[in-house]
């Protein structure tokens, strides 16, 4: 197979030997605004990942959230992080090729990475590329990788699923891309939380606050999500914005030493025991119910679109980390949280205030927190 893109990828803000973006750099050059991004994905006129609108720095009382959370579930993540990386080293004989999903899943390769080489003595690399819902994987950096490494060392990470959507997306064009390649490359992803029941192996299934979730390019290398648009070429990676401008605010390397030193540190006190492993230091084969968690998951967005009558079920995102997103970065038309007062969703709390969002208590919901995306009819 030949190789694939001009580029051999950039690491953002992060340690060269951290990650390498194949993606491409954009300039940044005709944003739009989050409500008129809104209006043309639910219109059809325009795909969600044509368009990016403009992040601005964090304010101060939402990096104030950002370090209560990290305070609060450092030891939760690393703990994760640890997990994940050992469920990795049992499922894969010899090297290694992390390649997260940018870009939520790119903190979490950052340091699992870290951990297979620090603690697990594994040979590894890590790439961070882009897919996209109805568009797939990207192939051109799929075949970049291909082409320096052998598919079968191949690991897909993520952050989280919420409905599954990714983990179905990435089976699919994982799928196509063997086929078409003749390679079998494992098409299952890894993640630290299940929520979907969707992924290959992770190391939860409970939804809480991964810190990473909170902030947007500030925690990501100051990578920007990924477009594919009229400025991507049949030969080149999907696009990204750097933005070298956010550089003073950003949190991207000292967020993944942090967890990574706690993830060290639980590993010198004994991993069996703490990730509650078998002796042998191999976790086990089918940690989650995956079955129980795909059943909750859809009853419980059959349930919400009834109640809410909405027909797209795009327009609903569960779980912590997926409802964060949509006061981000959407245009919201209702937060529900299980318990209000719960300090993994203060920082929904805040981001539904500065955006005039309603919230509803729903004591049944199976998550944390739910977000609905306003229809473009009621704009």
């Amino acid at each position: 197979m030949a190789n694939a893109g001009a580029s051999a990828g950039f690491s953002g803000s992060y340690r060269q030997d951290d990650v390498r973006f194949l993606l491409k750099r954009l300039p940044g050059r005709a944003f739009v605004s989050v409500r008129e991004k809104e209006a043309l994905i639910q219109s059809g006129r325009r795909h969600y990942s044509e368009m990016l609108s403009a992040e601005s720095p964090p304010s101060s009382r939402h990096l104030a959230l950002f370090d209560a959370a990290c305070h609060a579930n450092r030891a939760r993540m690393a703990h994760d992080c640890l997990r994940l990386a050992h469920l990795i080293a049992a499922r894969r004989a010899g090297p290694v090729t992390l390649v997260s999903l940018a870009r939520a899943g790119t903190p979490v390769g950052v340091i699992v990475r870290r951990l297979l080489d620090g603690v697990l003595r594994r040979e590894v690399v890590h790439y961070s590329v882009s897919i996209i819902r109805d568009r797939g994987i990207d192939e051109v950096a799929l075949r970049t990788i291909v082409a320096r490494h052998a598919p079968e060392s191949i690991v897909f990470v993520d952050g989280w699923t919420g409905k599954g959507v990714i983990a179905r997306e990435l089976e699919r064009s994982v799928g196509l891309f063997n086929a078409r390649y003749g390679v079998a490359i494992d098409s299952g992803l890894f993640v630290l939380s299940d929520l979907a029941g969707a992924a290959a192996c992770a190391s939860s299934a409970d939804d809480y606050l991964i810190p990473s979730s909170i902030l947007n390019a500030t925690v990501s290398g100051l990578v920007s999500r990924t477009v594919v648009n009229g400025d991507i070429g049949p030969e080149d990676f999907h696009g990204c914005v750097v933005y070298g401008e956010l550089a003073a605010h950003d949190r991207s390397r000292a967020f993944a030493d942090d967890i990574a030193a706690a993830a060290l540190d639980i590993a010198a006190s004994g991993v069996p025991a703490a990730l509650d492993i078998a002796a042998s230091g191999v976790p086990a084969a089918v940690p989650l119910d995956r079955e129980r968690a795909a059943a909750t998951s859809r009853a419980c967005l059959a349930a919400l679109a009834q109640r809410y009558d909405i027909a797209d079920i795009n327009l609903i995102k569960p779980g912590i980390g997926e409802a964060t997103r949509v006061l981000l970065r959407r245009v919201p038309r209702l937060l529900i949280l299980r318990d209000r007062e719960a300090a993994d969703v203060a920082h929904l709390n805040l981001l539904a205030h500065e955006k005039e969002v309603p919230v509803v208590v729903d004591r049944t919901l199976p998550y944390q927190g739910v977000s609905l995306i306003r229809r473009g009819s009621d704009a």
